[in-house]
């Protein structure tokens, strides 16, 4: 097709009538636009998330359902001709309610993701509907049609080939058409179950559709213009990053830096996709992107945040020159589906952190089936009100003095579970929750601000 970008667009992207506005603007001034991914309107999915839970209280049910009813009602009530998208969105509602009161019987992951799917279904129609006011010919498209996953809900494996052969057949064609509006997060499986591809898993369907059809570039419209040397709201002296490597900006989103999520840059990276990422707010003041190659690539890049870490320490005098100690420990989390993203070793000892996959929020948990079969080999204490700081740069493991610098400035700072070594790009550190954002402001004025 040619130079053919996709434009995603976040939650505060598309909140009201007004930001939805904004992102008609962005789409309309770039030609190129051809696809458009949208998220559910901001603050919805978490809506989604309780109910999906189990809300046994029904006036508290009831609640919520009036509260997504007023939010997607706000956007109704601007639009010209509110007919048709209000018929879809009511139609969806109802499914919510009952979703929500099956959900207060008895919760399943496969339930849930049905119901959280709910938000995309919903504000898609909302914003076809108001570029069709625009002037723009928008067609809204179900995406459940082309990103085919597993049945593994809550946190869905795309199947990169059956995406690429339906997106060929079925969206291709419509975007040499019109511009079309689609939905980030959500998939379906071969029996046509809807499924999630897990928490701030918008980005990453973004990414696999922009890879499925050849797209030359990849927008993602947050509520910060880019990615920053750390969160602005911590540190308020946090400057904007022009351009950052792929490398550097996996290693971000994977440690907790809320402008992407971990998985997004894989399909970009897979063809090369370069990805720029913007404040749909401010449009004018530009934004990062994120390449391949890069010009500058400094010792110190940005810092990361990521808190709910849920750290799991393993103590056994059988570990010491012992073969096999962690193969059955891993196999046993295998077992139990547990995720593990952090680890350190002792002698008689391993701590490692859990990994949050799925859509559920807070911090991850140790399943009480693991946790007993766990037992059985070695002692297990499990820590929660954790956040892991992360050091983003490059070449780190090859300079001198710089460590002496990072743990000089947090002398005060009791840091637990110090990760460095396999990645030259990273070092990483436990520390309490409390003090977890004045670490950040620290080492920032340290590191970034001299």
């Amino acid at each position: 097709m040619g130079s053919f970008n996709v434009a995603k667009f976040g939650g505060t992207s598309v909140a009201n009538f007004e930001a939805m506005s904004r992102c008609a603007a962005i789409i309309e001034s770039n030609p190129n636009t051809k696809l458009v991914v949208s998220s559910a309107c901001s603050g919805v999915t978490n809506l989604l998330v309780e109910l999906a839970n189990g809300v046994q209280d029904q006036t508290h049910r009831s609640e919520i359902l009036t509260k997504l009813a007023e939010i997607h009602n706000a956007v109704l009530d601007q639009l010209e001709d509110s007919t048709q998208a209000a018929a879809e969105v009511y139609t969806i509602l109802d499914t919510v309610t009952s979703l929500a009161e099956a959900a207060s019987i008895q919760a399943s992951r496969k339930l849930t993701d049905h119901l959280v799917a709910c938000g995309e279904l919903m504000s898609t129609h909302l914003l076809t509907q108001l570029m069709r006011e625009r002037g723009i010919a928008a067609t809204r498209f179900d995406i459940r049609d082309v990103l085919r996953t597993d049945s593994n809900f809550g946190k869905a494996e795309p199947e990169l080939g059956s995406i690429r052969q339906l997106a060929e057949e079925k969206l291709i064609p419509l975007c040499q058409e019109s511009v079309v509006i689609t939905q980030g997060f959500i998939g379906s499986d071969a029996e046509g179950n809807t499924t999630t591809l897990g928490r701030g898993g918008s980005d990453y369907s973004a990414a696999l559709i922009a890879e499925a059809v050849e797209a030359s570039g990849l927008e993602i419209w947050t509520d910060v213009p880019g990615i920053y040397t750390t969160d602005p709201r911590i540190a308020p002296k946090a400057s904007p990053i022009p351009e950052i490597s792929f490398s550097e900006a996996s290693e971000m989103a994977n440690f907790g830096a809320k402008i992407l999520h971990p998985s997004t840059l894989v399909p970009a990276l897979r063809h090369d996709i370069p990805v720029f990422v913007g404040s749909s707010k401010e449009p004018e003041k530009g934004g990062t992107w994120i390449r391949h190659q890069v010009e500058s690539s400094p010792l110190f890049r940005a810092l990361a945040l990521r808190c709910n870490q849920t750290m799991v320490t393993l103590r056994s005098a059988k570990m010491f020159h012992a073969y096999g100690f962690l193969a059955r420990v891993f196999e046993i989390l295998a077992k139990h589906k547990v995720s593990v993203d952090l680890i350190t070793t002792s002698e008689i000892s391993v701590s490692l952190t859990l990994d949050q996959t799925d859509t559920s929020g807070g911090a991850p948990q140790l399943p009480e089936a693991a946790r007993i079969e766990l037992e059985e080999l070695c002692s297990v204490d499990v820590e929660h009100n954790l956040c892991l700081v992360a050091l983003i740069g490059n070449n780190m493991s090859e300079s001198k003095g710089y460590a002496k610098q990072v743990f000089g400035t947090l002398e005060d700072f009791n840091l637990r579970m110090i990760c460095y070594g396999a990645s030259p790009h990273n070092l990483c550190f436990l520390v309490h929750e409390s003090v977890s954002k004045q670490a950040i402001q620290k080492l920032h004025t340290e590191l970034f601000e001299g």
